[in-house]
């Protein structure tokens, strides 16, 4: 029996979560999508996932401030987290690793390499 990967996607811009929930969705995956840091954690609170897919910059709380919440519980600890973001500077993805975030995939995405970052993280 397969079982289908659940993913949560957390970005503030509409276009950017339709755009995911198209990818994602069209491969198969069952997508959930919530639209700051906050929201994530509320629809986690009373929800499943396999991956997360955090942006970095939005507001209320962050995508590092999001994947350092995650990880402070053992609930997430081994969660896998995906960071899709515009930035690309090799400090910022320190400071995802260092707060645990498991890779990371520049803006614009390309569909076919995300699907294959986020098959080989939940596998």
């Amino acid at each position: 029996m397969t079982t289908t990967t659940r993913i949560l996607t957390v970005d503030d811009s509409p276009s950017m979560r339709a755009l995911l929930n198209h990818a994602l969705t069209s491969q198969g995956f069952d997508v959930s999508q919530a639209e700051d840091g906050i929201a994530a954690l509320d629809w986690l609170a009373l929800n499943e996932v396999d991956v997360v897919i955090t942006d970095i910059n939005m507001p209320r709380l962050d995508g590092f401030g999001l994947i350092e919440r995650l990880r402070e519980g053992s609930r997430h600890r081994d969660r896998p987290i995906l960071v899709l973001t515009t930035e690309s500077s090799e400090e910022k993805k320190a400071r995802a690793r260092a707060a645990g975030a498991t890779g990371w995939i520049v803006k614009p995405f390309d569909p076919a390499k995300l699907v294959a970052a986020v098959r080989r993280v939940s596998h």
